[in-house]
């Protein structure tokens, strides 16, 4: 990974066009062909950038460029389209180039896999009768936190938060859409448990026939008695 702090402008072509203004930003550089362009505002999001694969070429700037203070200008060009990054470099403030190493990926933290194991030994209280078929189903698109056998036939898919927005039912949803194909386990019905579930995504869950379940994590330790309410 390269971070580049440089005084700079930026122009993007491609489906749209957008102008950022001669300022001092952060340009990094990943190793995986992409590029974006972060200001020291605006939380995580890039004010722009190129998704791979791209190639990134620095040249000296034209001298009518040279005349308004670019130093280089980097051409990027997404190989897929016509899609284009021009970034003119005014001053390159400093420089810092490491190799990270390969990522191991996002694993899910302690509260989130302790709940899995907890409700997997518990599922009562997602349903009665239910038996567990197993704990982290892979299917090709990901694994689906519980599978559980249905007492009245077909299983249920428990996609399991600590806290439940909206993108975990679209998560869930994608799990149902491919699970319900497979005539071994159709119908899958939906269970979205969390210990908070956001009333957006409770909105979206219901609309979809998807059951929402919240989770007591102390009661499910044995530190409490309340227990969850299946809505």
């Amino acid at each position: 990974m390269r971070l580049v702090i440089a005084d700079c402008s930026v122009d993007y072509a491609g489906r749209l066009t957008a102008h950022l203004p001669r300022a001092k930003r952060l340009l990094m550089l990943k190793n995986d062909g992409s590029i974006l362009v972060h200001s020291d505002s605006g939380s995580y999001k890039p004010l722009n950038w190129m998704n791979p694969p791209c190639t990134i070429d620095r040249n000296p700037a034209s001298p009518e460029a040279a005349e308004l203070g670019v130093v280089e200008i980097w051409s990027v060009q997404q190989a897929k389209t016509a899609d284009m990054l021009q970034i003119n470099v005014f001053e390159i403030i400093d420089e810092l180039e490491h190799h990270l190493g390969d990522d191991p990926g996002l694993i899910k933290d302690g509260v989130e896999a302790h709940l899995q194991e907890l409700l997997a030994e518990q599922l009562a209280l997602a349903g009665e009768g239910l038996e567990l078929i197993r704990r982290e189903f892979f299917t090709d698109i990901g694994p689906v936190d519980i599978l559980a056998k249905h007492p009245q036939g077909g299983t249920v898919a428990i996609e399991l938060k600590r806290r439940g927005d909206i993108d975990g039912v679209e998560q869930l949803t994608r799990y149902l859409e491919l699970l319900n194909r497979d005539p071994i386990l159709a119908p899958v019905r939906g269970i979205f448990a969390a210990q908070e579930i956001k009333p957006q995504a409770r909105t979206l869950a219901t609309d979809r026939g998807i059951e929402c379940l919240v989770l007591d994590y102390d009661a499910m330790r044995g530190m409490r008695t309340e227990t969850p309410t299946l809505f």
